[in-house]
């Protein structure tokens, strides 16, 4: 297994989760191949100085509806950083991944330190 480290001071939250996802698929190697699950461990540090542009920590929301009536809960950047910060960049770079099989076994090779 690879290991890379990523030190995530001063980058922007998309650009970050971007790159990451890139090279926890292994795009970034001259032997890619997308039928394989490459087996590449990303490590991310200082994750509590990235940057946020513009107003996106008042003005950017998440969406949660359960099925039923009334159970639209929205919930803004700001919070939900404060809250967890990791788990904001674990779905950040989780929705940037390919929508098949292979998604939720590469998103565990994504690890904070």
């Amino acid at each position: 297994m690879e290991t890379f480290q990523i030190d995530a001071i001063d980058q922007s939250l998309g650009r970050l989760a971007s790159r990451i996802a890139t090279m926890l698929r292994g795009k970034h190697k001259a032997t890619y191949e997308p039928r394989i699950t490459p087996q590449i461990i990303v490590e991310v540090t200082n994750i509590n100085k990235i940057k946020f542009t513009g107003l996106k920590l008042e003005q950017k929301t998440y969406h949660h509806y359960s099925g039923y009536p009334g159970g639209m809960k929205n919930r803004n950047l700001g919070e939900l950083w404060k809250k967890n910060p990791k788990e904001v960049i674990r779905h950040t770079v989780y929705r940037m991944l390919p929508d098949n099989r292979t998604r939720d076994v590469i998103i565990k090779n994504l690890k904070f330190k």
